[in-house]
């Protein structure tokens, strides 16, 4: 059936089920959430590939031990390189969440279905297209948000990675280094390469780790969460543990080839991890559609045995109930009860009276 309901200007327009109207998706969609979007990105970007945000210069004593260890080449160099990183981080989500989408539309029941959204006259949201931009949105929104803070925690910390000393390549007699508890603070200290040193200065925390994580735990929580599977029980969990796997594998290689100490790997799982589960329970319900209350019952006009509607009168009070009243009062105070006159159950017409005196 069609709902009807009276818009702004008076006009009575009909609803149709399963469609449902509103005005403020697109001007919040232009002006709010594209102007968020569009910030994060511009912050990441002067994060990572400007100046903008200088790094903590922070000191380290002679011949460290622990920022002594072989310098391992440039991150391109790795076992897992920041390439294919950022490229698993966002193809593996994104062909999950198609899957699960597309899946889920053409299986789910007519009737447990998102309404589709309609805009004035010209614009309609399917429920397939919302729940895929809504998912894929707040993904990417996560994604540059974990790189926010994984880059402000290096900027601010400034703290050495484990082959800095092999990077920054000290004039330790220059310096004056007679003995390993001596603390270096000079800012020219090191002598070699300007940009290899600046980033051997962010360690933590681990962005790849943060970003792996980030991922994982968003997709893995998409699949537990969205995922219907009929008589098995095993395909959810060697998912959910695989890309898990993943994530931990890069860990492990940052920490292999000395490019981060295990606590900026920790580091990095704790601020994915959490900015996932922030986001995936907070901002988007558990991946779930948002059911609308039932609307309270409207009073029904009580009706008579024949289905007829009944008239209210009002309430008139009868002339003999104020009389007996009135009667009433002054004796209140008397312990015997005052007897009121029978009242006949015919009234006689004062027409007979008369004529029989």
């Amino acid at each position: 059936m069609y709902r009807t309901f009276r818009a702004a200007g008076g006009m009575a327009v009909e609803e149709k089920p399963g469609v449902k109207s509103s005005s403020s998706i697109v001007p919040c969609f232009l002006f709010v959430e594209l102007v968020i979007m569009a910030g994060t990105v511009l912050l990441a970007y002067y994060f990572e590939y400007t100046d903008t945000f200088p790094v903590h210069i922070q000191g380290f004593f002679c011949y460290d031990k622990s920022f002594s260890k072989p310098y391992p080449g440039p991150d391109n160099a790795s076992k897992i390189p920041p390439v294919l990183i950022y490229s698993l981080v966002t193809a593996i989500p994104t062909l999950t969440i198609l899957v699960g989408e597309l899946c889920a539309f053409f299986t789910r029941a007519e009737g447990t279905q998102e309404k589709t959204i309609v805009t004035a006259d010209c614009c309609y949201f399917n429920p397939l297209l919302r729940r895929i931009i809504r998912f894929l949105g707040v993904y990417t929104f996560g994604l540059f948000t974990t790189t926010i803070f994984a880059n402000a925690g290096q900027v601010v910390t400034g703290n050495q990675t484990p082959h800095f000393l092999s990077a920054c390549r000290p004039n330790y007699t220059a310096l004056g280094c007679q003995s390993s508890m001596h603390y270096i603070t000079e800012r020219r200290a090191c002598t070699g390469n300007p940009l290899v040193v600046l980033s051997a200065r962010k360690s933590f925390p681990s962005k790849d780790a943060a970003l792996s994580v980030y991922s994982a735990v968003y997709t893995v929580m998409y699949v537990t969460l969205v995922f219907r599977t009929k008589g098995t029980r095993l395909t959810k969990p060697t998912i959910s543990l695989t890309l898990l796997c993943l994530a931990m594998l890069v860990g492990v290689v940052r920490v292999a080839e000395y490019r981060n100490h295990w606590a900026d790997v920790l580091a990095g799982f704790f601020t994915g991890g959490a900015i996932a589960v922030f986001l995936v329970t907070c901002v988007i319900n558990n991946f779930q559609q948002l059911q609308p209350g039932p609307a309270p019952p409207q009073p029904q006009r009580p009706e008579s045995m024949l289905g007829m509607p009944m008239v209210t009168l009002p309430c008139v009070e009868s002339p003999l109930e104020k009389l007996r009243g009135d009667l009433r009062s002054p004796r209140s105070h008397d312990h015997q009860p005052y007897r009121f006159p029978a009242t006949p159950d015919v009234l006689i017409p004062s027409r007979s009276i008369s004529s029989e005196v």
